[in-house]
């Protein structure tokens, strides 16, 4: 089921057995756009409600792993995918268009790039929405709900420059936060994040 949880955005979920917690999805309405951000499976339901909005313009992907449901959706929705640069080469989708850091995407929607993470390309989508909404793949997750964390250390090359390249998110001012991996948090969030990369 797609849930509003602000205006202009809608969430639906799938939940993993494996690491025992919700991959999300997300889908913006913003500027005239209509955009999939990391799409896991979405049941014939919620495709129809997807649908229902009118033409889906964009697939945006935050990394590597987070191809999930993007070319299948690609094909059944037509619209375009766009990963970021330096994960490109080793994602299973054919993407219309690469991003990197800073620059501006379709909606308005600022690309920033997370050094050290789990993969090259892993970026951040930075939305100067209300009082800010910045949207993760695998830089930080939503568990337990109400706290953020990272993926288990051995994800990394290095655990400690990680968290170190999570610090570019509090260049901006940002009140939501939503995940791809757990629960979102929906207002407060960067004082959390703040906290927890102290």
């Amino acid at each position: 089921m797609l849930r509003q949880i602000l205006p202009g955005i809608w969430q639906w979920a799938w939940f993993s057995e494996e690491k025992q917690l919700d991959f999300n999805g997300h889908l913006l309405t913003v500027n005239e756009h209509r955009i999939l951000v990391d799409p896991p499976p979405m049941a014939a339901e919620e495709l129809s409600q997807a649908r229902r909005g009118g033409q889906m313009d964009y697939i945006l992907l935050t990394n590597r792993d987070h191809v999930r449901d993007a070319a299948a959706l690609q094909k059944e929705l037509h619209c375009q995918v766009w990963v970021p640069e330096a994960d490109a080469p080793e994602m299973a989708v054919t993407a219309d268009k690469t991003y990197k850091d800073g620059e501006l995407l379709a909606g308005g929607i600022w690309a920033v790039h997370l050094s050290d993470q789990k993969s090259p390309g892993e970026s951040a989508l930075f939305l100067q929405q209300g009082k800010g909404i910045m949207i993760v793949g695998d830089a930080l997750i939503g568990k337990p709900p109400g706290s953020v964390g990272m993926l288990s250390p051995e994800k990394y090359a290095d655990a400690a420059k990680a968290r170190e390249g999570l610090k570019r998110l509090l260049k901006y001012n940002f009140d939501t936060l939503l995940v791809g991996d757990g629960a979102a948090i929906l207002t407060g969030a960067r004082p959390l994040v703040e906290q927890f990369l102290a």
